[in-house]
């Protein structure tokens, strides 16, 4: 019955066989070193003399290994001190104390008189020949006549059509709200009084009336005046002058033209 219940049970009993094969088989393909390895892994694998001359190869080699890569650091570093020793080096020298330790002289040698050019004696002939160049020639002023006659005739001509061309009248656009007392009150007559004012630069337009409520309306207007003449104020005051019917004056708009 322990028979059966083991055939049951997964249990490798012939591992140590397939170990041994496995060793054999990297023993024929990598040498003594890597089948050393793997019989010391191996079951019932015994540590004899064949095994510690394998480990030992194996450590020699890895440290070797460490020494190569050591010996690559100690050389990384010892460039980069000689770098460093020679950055100091120009430092120390192209720093201010070094400079002042040594100073260079400068030799400044006397200075040299100089003479002033000689000037060159005028022969016969040349003295005659700038008498007969004349600078001020009477071609040359009849130019210079000729030129000044049109500048002043072309300034005048501008001026003329300058003073010929109308200035630009500022003028702006008002509507005016003009309130009665009461119902009672003459509307047109209001609006003839309104439009008895005559003034410079000033030009009635149309008319209307709003209005208002309790049957009161309002004479709503329209004018046109030059602002360097005709002001608000002085419409609001001629207006108002109408004291029987015009009870105020306001603006209701006022735009430039």
């Amino acid at each position: 019955m322990a028979t059966n219940f083991l055939v049951h049970e997964k249990i490798w009993f012939d591992k140590f066989k397939y170990d041994d094969a496995e060793r054999k088989y990297y023993e024929q393909m990598n040498g003594p070193v890597a089948g050393s390895c793997h019989q010391s892994s191996g079951p019932g694998a015994s540590g004899g003399p064949s095994g510690d001359h394998s480990e030992l190869i194996v450590r020699i080699a890895s440290l070797e290994v460490e020494n190569q890569s050591l010996r690559g650091v100690v050389q990384d570093l010892q460039q980069a001190l000689s770098k460093l020793e020679a950055r100091l080096s120009l430092l120390e020298k192209s720093s201010p104390t070094h400079r002042a330790t040594a100073p260079q002289t400068q030799h400044v040698s006397p200075m040299r008189q100089v003479e002033p050019p000689t000037k060159k004696a005028a022969t016969p002939a040349e003295d005659d020949e700038d008498d007969d160049i004349d600078l001020f020639g009477s071609d040359n002023e009849e130019e210079d006549k000729e030129a000044a006659r049109l500048r002043e005739e072309r300034l005048r001509q501008y001026a003329e059509k300058k003073a010929k061309k109308p200035a630009l009248v500022a003028k702006s656009s008002i509507l005016l709200d003009v309130k009665p007392w009461d119902d009672e009150t003459d509307m047109a007559q209001l609006e003839a009084c309104v439009r008895s004012i005559q003034l410079d630069g000033l030009v009635w337009g149309g008319s209307k009336l709003v209005p208002v409520g309790y049957g009161i309306r309002k004479l709503q207007i329209q004018c046109v005046v030059e602002d360097d003449k005709v002001g608000t104020d002085l419409l609001e005051e001629e207006i108002t002058k109408f004291e029987e019917h015009v009870q105020s004056v306001d603006i209701a708009a006022f735009n430039k033209i």
